[in-house]
């Protein structure tokens, strides 16, 4: 079965992982030299690494099934993992979701820390120390907003009702608005993953997609 999309026609990187040629290539390189297509036990990979990365960053980009896009590249649905809820729970919009915590770095715009996903519906608060962030940050000083009390992150200061803040207090919100700003648009370029919005995918694949996903975005940003 002949595939349509394959990273040997520079055309087709871009729009399926988000990167350009030159830095799609960087990526692959990183990855034959983290061992990505040593020889294993078992039937050999059809396609090459290069083809590979592409159709994973596809399926993580477009989140479309596996029936429609194993045949644009010439393989076989069966040789992918398909969704599986087991560390998902419904959240309050109802949906069944996981919770992931992300570290951004504000000043470079790259993710830092990438923590193991929860269930949808644990608190915000638990999840920073129970995905494993609060133990990768240390001590570095991290801000966050409102739904972190007892943390120790740095919040934004509430307003008693009937009280103003103190202008001190006042500038401090401003400038963690600011900070939160930069953050936030990392936040949403990862989201435009659609892979992140329904995870069809098995077992640690979610973290799988989100770490792969930072990955890409860092290696975009990279100064």
């Amino acid at each position: 079965m002949a595939g349509v999309i394959t990273a040997s026609a520079p055309s087709w990187i871009a729009p399926f992982s988000g990167l350009s040629p030159r830095l799609f290539g960087r990526l692959v390189t990183v990855l034959r030299r983290e061992g990505a297509d040593a020889i294993r036990r078992g039937r050999p990979w059809r396609l090459p690494l290069e083809d590979w990365a592409l159709l994973v960053a596809a399926y993580w980009r477009t989140n479309v099934t596996m029936h429609q896009i194993t045949p644009l590249f010439g393989v076989s649905k069966s040789a992918v993992p398909t969704r599986d809820q087991t560390v998902a729970e419904q959240s309050k919009n109802y949906r069944y979701s996981t919770n992931h915590r992300v570290v951004i770095d504000a000043d470079t715009c790259l993710v830092v820390v990438v923590g193991r996903p929860l269930a949808g519906n644990r608190n915000d608060g638990k999840a920073w120390a129970e995905s494993g962030a609060k133990a990768a940050v240390g001590r570095t000083t991290t801000i966050a907003d409102g739904g972190y009390p007892g943390t120790g992150l740095v919040m934004p200061h509430r307003r008693r009702k009937g009280q103003d803040l103190p202008e001190s207090k006042e500038a401090h919100n401003k400038s963690h608005k600011q900070v939160r700003a930069r953050v936030e648009h990392v936040f949403a370029r990862m989201k435009t993953w659609k892979i992140l919005r329904d995870c069809r995918l098995k077992g640690d694949g979610v973290h799988h997609a989100m770490l792969g996903i930072a990955r890409m975005h860092n290696l975009a940003f990279a100064r």
